[in-house]
């Protein structure tokens, strides 16, 4: 994986409605990385995981818990119940 990649789809997925739907659809892990393959990012599952315990816990607030580029999303919860921190 590429950190870069996975910080420029979390970045993309700050700003961008649409595919705050799309993750907010998302049913686990797998689905995350389709949905980010869809919009041109190649990340891995275990890239979701490892980055979620790496990142801050105000980064991951700002993209996945609760404010997603201004509005509610789910993209965090959802890599909590994979198993993650």
């Amino acid at each position: 994986m590429s950190e870069e990649q996975l910080k420029a789809f979390l970045e993309k997925a700050k700003v961008d409605t649409s595919l705050q739907e799309k993750l907010k659809a998302a049913a686990d892990s797998d689905a995350v990385v389709a949905i980010a393959k869809d919009v041109g990012f190649m990340i891995s599952a275990d890239d979701l995981k490892k980055a979620q315990s790496e990142l801050s816990e105000e980064e991951l607030e700002g993209v996945a818990g609760g404010t997603c580029g201004g509005g509610p999303c789910t993209f965090n919860s959802k890599l909590h119940s994979e198993g993650g921190n």
